[in-house]
């Protein structure tokens, strides 16, 4: 699940973190950009999740106050009264975009108010930036930071291991840092504003998870990886006395200070052979409890134990669950339950088949029993119970063999952490979502303990591409890791990803512009196809036939009409099919790895860019030429689309800050282009519906213009721009994608890399749902599957009146007791009884005679009778059978 994050970021990177636009061969000198702003509200796409949470944190101090860290998705804080989390790093900007990678985060125990986070994506040269502490005296709602000299790495192997960022829980001005790359343990005694190397530090540590990498990512020395302190050692006031460290280092893993960090000593006695990957204190009973593996994680890890350090005597005990010959896998997470210290967990992070394992014990680690057992092989029990109908893709449209199941308990399991005041909340993250109980001692006493996403509002997909089509769903997306979603609610999360093919990470989209229905995928995929159309606007797929040599996804255009294709995959050459790919023909007079486009108005007519030249092709794609256009970028961070409605109309962003770098416009289908001046450096550009009394479509760009770096939209085709973002809203990295959408003026979509999709609407023209339509209805109400304890339902509402509705609700009774667990297409409220369903954003227009069509799932016991009574459009409906 975080395998291809790396490649996610690197292809994103060499596309458009450095892109630019050199000067073109102007064909008019336009006037210079005026830059204003505008107000803007900014929500998540819900996808809930989508990305590894390799760290949960809760305050030792404050009832309810948790945090939790993603590798490259920023922090956030536990919501209680909402059970959501809140980000709390979207205000690191474009030349910090690394900052987004979180290594370590760290709740201070004596001020609740006070957080701290390590961040930094790369220790190599990926990342341009060094590592930071940031440091919140407000509960993060505002940081300031403390530069490093010497890089972080959220992002790297061994992230999950920690945490490496720790305040001391008497004196609360000392913090330790343990620092990757041999740069040693840093600390700081004026509360995170200065740090000092520690320099009787001993050990740096050793272990590179493959020393010959000359990437530099594999070979990195993962360094001092968590800091832990003994609070029966201090008093407050003063700093704790003993202190232990864990070090990557299979032969000496574990240091102790007893002279509050002067002076530093091997713990004697302790195993070899493994990396420590936690260590975790119970101060009341006197015992370091150790997690170790025989790898740096997070997804890798054959072997492993637990340990038990009697911090009194000296005394090492192997606490492991299971003998060494039958482990396959690591631990890594690991918890103390505070309110009972006895009690203890463990996860074997990196068991993906048949599924990871929790282990608890509530005697100190003398004896353990397990999440799920098996009776006979391969039939399997297990102590909980899951309900993934919030998040209901995580079962990712699988139907495994047993023993596996779906929905899984996880994988990279290395966050778990019992809620210190709550022994029946715990939380723990995996590569996809974090899973959490508020039974869990039900595990102790025969009952099944309730596990269900509690990820909600924690965002972490990194976004390679996105479409809003002019009708069908008003959004699609194509996502690292997770393959992309169909929108068609914005607020909801959607059912599934993109399945058949399910790719592991999809690199590209588009759309036939006069068949919207019609649409292409690509991606990556370890076995299988490379490519994916749809003809019902991406509710289901069918994979297509690879060429010979094809290794990625690369990108892809549909013709205007739907009849033809353009894919340019990594491994092969550019290549042109009609129909649906059950064959390609190699492209002639365009390079490899060329970025192809479709004109959106001539169906044979596709455009490619690369290094510095745009191609034209005018049968399909069978031939292109090179066109004459000179100055555009040399590079290939570039990124350009053809305007709906205006055929030859082409819009180019892109470059490097060492060349040409910025936004350019042909007219005349790529033959010339304009470099619009004061656009200093743009990545992307999209479009989206007309503003009021304007006939061209409104441009977006992630750009920088006027000196600022920000999201911006033109009414005028670029001679004035409108900042639409601010300071506290730009995560990191923009450069991937962006389009507006054709239905909604002024919304945008703009991609992330670690923060999902966010999308933005103008305080000036938000619609809201809208009021209840006048005129009459009819409703047909159809129950289209149900099982044991659940029912999926399709409604159709029928405008049958004489005028136009601009918004609708649609209102009836469950007399049974029925509940909707989730809904798509419609908005949905509840009171007592009745459920009131609204019109979402795209489809509040219904024409006198037309019709507009939801769906959902909801629970039922006993009787699911199917409504009689619907009231729309000022009265009741009349109901079709």
């Amino acid at each position: 699940m975080r395998r291809t994050r790396i490649l996610t970021l690197l292809l994103a990177l060499g596309a458009g973190l450095l892109t630019g636009g050199p000067p073109a061969a102007l064909a008019a000198e336009a006037p210079r950009a005026a830059v204003a702003a505008d107000t803007y509200t900014w929500k998540n796409a819900r996808i809930d999740g989508g990305g590894f949470v390799p760290g949960i944190v809760f305050s030792r101090t404050e009832k309810d106050l948790a945090y939790a860290r993603t590798d490259i998705g920023g922090a956030y804080r536990w919501q209680e009264a909402s059970k959501t989390w809140t980000p709390l790093l979207d205000h690191v900007g474009w030349d910090d975009w690394g900052h987004t990678g979180v290594v370590s985060v760290a709740s201070d125990a004596v001020d609740p108010d006070r957080v701290y986070a390590a961040v930094g994506t790369y220790t190599n040269d990926w990342d341009p930036g060094n590592g930071a502490v940031l440091r919140s005296a407000d509960r993060g709602a505002s940081w300031e930071k403390a530069d490093l000299p010497f890089k972080l790495g959220g992002n790297m192997p061994g992230r999950g291991m920690g945490e490496r960022l720790a305040v001391d829980p008497h004196d609360n001005d000392v913090l330790y840092l343990g620092a990757p790359s041999g740069n040693g343990l840093w600390r700081s005694t004026d509360a995170g504003v200065t740090w000092a190397e520690v320099t009787a530090f001993p050990n740096p540590g050793n272990y590179a998870q493959d020393p010959s990498d000359a990437s530099g990512y594999a070979s990195d020395n993962q360094g001092i990886v968590w800091v832990t302190f003994d609070e029966s050692t201090g008093s407050a006031g003063a700093p704790t006395k003993t202190v232990y460290v864990g070090v990557a280092d299979k032969e000496n893993a574990v240091y102790r200070s007893t002279d509050a960090g002067a002076t530093w000593q091997r713990v004697a006695g302790q195993p070899t052979g493994y990396l420590a990957h936690k260590g975790v204190l119970d101060a009341e009973n006197g015992y370091l409890y150790l997690a170790y593996s025989d790898t740096g994680g997070p997804y890798d890890g054959g072997k492993g134990r637990l340990y038990r350090y009697a911090t009194a005597t000296g005394t090492w005990t192997d606490i492991s669950p299971v003998a060494e010959a039958d482990t396959f896998y690591g631990f890594s997470g690991l918890t103390v339950d505070r309110q009972n210290p006895g009690t203890v967990m463990a996860t074997a992070y990196s068991s993906w088949w048949p599924d990871t394992q929790i282990f608890r014990s509530r005697d100190s680690g003398a004896t353990w029993t397990q999440a799920w057992n098996y009776t006979s092989y391969p039939d399997r029990e297990n102590r909980y119970t899951m309900d993934v109908s919030s998040s209901p893709w995580l079962t990712w449209g699988a139907n495994p063999t047993p023993p596996e199941q779906t929905p899984k308990l996880g994988w990279m399991t290395e966050a778990l952490e019992i809620d210190p005041f709550d022994p029946d909340r715990m939380m723990y993250g995996t590569g996809a979502t974090i899973y959490g109980t508020e039974n869990l001692t039900q595990w102790d006493s025969g009952g099944k303990f309730a596990i269900e996403p509690m990820v909600r509002g924690l965002e972490e997909t990194a976004v390679n591409d996105l479409i809003s089509p002019p009708s069908g769903a008003p959004l699609l997306s194509a996502l690292g890791d997770v393959g992309g979603f169909r929108h068609t609610s914005l607020t909801e999360v959607p059912p599934m990803m993109f399945t058949s093919p399910n790719f592991t990470s999809s690199t590209s989209l588009d759309f036939a512009e006069a068949k919207p229905d019609v649409v292409v995928r690509s991606g990556n995929l370890d076995s299988g196809p490379h490519i994916a159309f749809s003809t019902d606007n991406g509710a289901t797929w069918f994979g297509g036939t690879d060429p010979s040599g094809v290794s990625g996804g690369g990108t892809v255009a549909a013709g205007a009409d739907g009849g033809r294709f353009v894919w340019s995959p990594a491994g092969a050459g550019v290549h042109h099919t009609t129909g649906f790919g059950t064959s390609w023909q190699a492209s002639s007079g365009i390079p490899a790895g060329a970025v192809v486009e479709s004109d959106r108005v001539d169906p044979k007519t596709f455009y490619g860019f690369k290094s510095g030249k745009f191609y034209v092709s005018k049968d399909g794609g069978a031939t292109f030429t090179a066109s004459a256009a000179t100055g555009l970028p040399a590079g290939d961070s570039v990124r350009f689309k053809a305007l709906p409605g205006r055929a030859g109309d082409v819009w180019l962003a892109g470059g490097a800050p060492d060349g040409p770098y910025g936004l350019w416009h042909s007219t005349d289908g790529g033959a010339t282009f304009a470099k619009l001046p004061d656009v200093e450096a743009a990545d992307t550009v999209g479009f989206g519906k007309a503003a009021p009394g304007a006939s061209y479509q409104t441009l977006f760009t992630s750009a920088k213009i006027g000196g600022v770096r920000g999201i911006f939209r033109s009414t005028d085709q670029g001679a004035t721009w409108t900042r639409v973002n601010d300071d506290a809203h730009q995560w990191g990295w923009t450069g991937a994608a962006i389009t507006g959408d054709p239905r909604v003026y002024g919304r945008v979509y703009v991609a992330t890399n670690g923060r999902g999709v966010v999308y933005g609407d103008t305080s000036g023209t938000d619609p809201g749902p809208g009021p209840d339509p006048t005129g009459a209805c009819a409703v047909t109400y159809r129950i289209t599957n149900q099982w044991s304890g659940g029912f999926q339902a399709d409604v159709r509402l029928t405008n049958t009146g004489t005028g136009p509705w601009n918004g609708w609700s649609l209102k009836w009774p469950f007399a049974n007791g029925q509940q909707v667990t989730q809904m798509w297409n419609a908005d949905p409220t509840r009171s007592g009884t009745s459920v009131t369903a609204r019109n979402v954003d795209w489809n509040r227009n219904v024409a006198p005679g037309a019709s507009v069509s939801f769906g959902f799932t909801g629970s039922w016991s006993g009787t699911n009778a199917v409504p009689s009574v619907f009231e729309a459009a000022g009265g009741r409906c009349s109901v079709v059978t």
